[in-house]
């Protein structure tokens, strides 16, 4: 009963501070503000609650998990059993000169999907002799004549005959690097975005950046679903919290529960995941059901060779090149395959020394999900280019679960402050890496 007390203290406080942050009045909306409400309970049960259509996300130790929503979803909490206790905010605060800040932003500096797609322009234009842009596929509602976008990468490297073609037999190995799939993970396109910039603009003067593009082809992708990323920042200063893309073709799913999680609709091992339309972690109608990654799926194709056989215990041979990393928040985790089972995959001690390395610059966990966020995972991007092409692929859930810095929607302070210095070593790793990344 007191912690049940102090939870409505918590958050009577946080929709007071809400309101007063993001301007307006007390409005209903307000009240029932978004917050991470701890919840124990079981693997089972957490799987039960994503079915029930919870948004149910990683905890911060082993025996609880964080849902997602406001004060309607605890009490269906509670009616079922289950004992939430506020955890923290989703929202943080945002700076006082927030309304001034450039177009195309929003939440403090967050870039929107046009933003980035007129940065790869201008990056291509300013840099020719290094870096290419690409339009790789297109976004669900284009699909549909609803709007959408072109689905944009780059390739960054210092052009000779060959560079940045789509092949799978050009010299140079190749990192590929992917951000926003999941929509409202905001921290995960800015980092994109200065990775590109790092490399782009310090070429000419920094060692380590001209030497990765001499040697090395750097794929990005930093909007992975742009249609999704649209729906987040209709929200401005208060994001939406669109996990999915917008295919709202299934189910009588309403605001943000609408789409297909582009996390579990990869075409290698899929269909363990939710058939629940309006789930967070819904897989979809079949593996590769969706545009966007159909897009990613047919890069990772053109620009990687296959080097892995087709059984699950074939391993990668010594000789694969290729790096992959997936950007997701939150954890401060970066997961190795496989995602789908629990079982380790045949590379996982090289995967561990390969890890290790990234480690050293950003304190991440290095572990399968099981040791890392608990739970299995099927038809990821990680998996498809491991399991398919033999790529070392991992992901990184950047970012704690609480605090400013925390959870889906940090203060875009914490890009420089925190997010872009503590990954950007880790980002020069896993590029150095690609000549030969089971040999680290």
């Amino acid at each position: 009963m007191a912690s049940r007390s102090l939870s409505r203290l918590a958050l009577a406080a946080t929709g007071v501070l809400l309101t007063s942050l993001l301007g307006g009045t007390a409005t209903a909306a307000a009240v029932d503000t978004p917050v991470f409400w701890r919840v124990p309970a079981t693997a089972a049960q957490a799987h039960a609650l994503t079915e029930a259509g919870f948004d149910v996300e990683e905890g911060d130790d082993a025996v609880s998990v964080n849902v997602v929503g406001g004060r309607a979803v605890a009490a269906k909490l509670r009616a079922l059993g289950y004992r939430p206790s506020f955890f923290d905010t989703v929202y943080k605060a945002l700076p006082a000169e927030t309304n001034r800040l450039a177009a195309d932003t929003y939440y403090g500096g967050y870039r929107t999907v046009t933003a980035h797609e007129n940065h790869l322009t201008q990056v291509a234009s300013a840099h020719p002799d290094l870096a290419t842009k690409y339009t790789i596929g297109q976004s669900w509602k284009k699909t549909k004549g609803q709007g959408g976008h072109d689905i944009q990468a780059v390739c960054l490297t210092k052009k000779q005959a060959g560079d940045c073609t789509l092949s799978t037999t050009s010299k140079k190995p190749k990192f590929l690097l992917l951000g926003q799939i999941h929509a409202r993970e905001l921290s995960t396109g800015e980092l994109a975005w200065r990775w590109i910039d790092y490399l782009a603009d310090g070429y000419a003067t920094d060692a380590t950046a001209k030497s990765i593009l001499d040697t090395t082809e750097v794929w990005v992708v930093p909007i992975a679903n742009p249609d999704g990323v649209d729906i987040v920042a209709s929200g401005g200063n208060s994001p939406k919290l669109q996990r999915k893309n917008a295919n709202n073709s299934r189910g009588s799913c309403t605001g943000t529960s609408i789409g297909v999680d582009l996390n579990r609709n990869s075409t290698f091992k899929w269909g363990g995941d939710s058939n629940s339309a309006c789930s967070e972690t819904y897989q979809g109608v079949s593996a590769g059901s969706e545009p966007e990654v159909q897009a990613l799926e047919k890069l990772a194709r053109a620009i990687f060779p296959d080097q892995r056989g087709t059984g699950d215990n074939d391993p990668a041979p010594a000789t694969a090149k290729g790096t992959m990393i997936t950007l997701h928040s939150y954890g401060n985790d970066i997961i190795i395959p496989w995602g789908y089972t629990p079982a380790t995959s045949p590379n996982d001690a090289q995967y561990r020394k390969y890890g290790a390395k990234m480690a050293a610059s950003n304190g991440y966990l290095v572990g399968t999900n099981e040791e890392t966020v608990g739970y299995d995972t099927t038809g990821t991007t990680d998996d498809f280019t491991y399991g398919e092409l033999g790529v070392a692929s991992v992901t990184f859930e950047v970012g704690s679960s609480s605090g400013t810095c925390g959870g889906f929607l940090p203060r875009y302070t914490c890009m420089d402050s925190t997010f872009w210095p503590k990954n950007k070593g880790a980002f020069v790793t896993a590029a150095k890496a690609a000549a030969a990344p089971y040999q680290q």
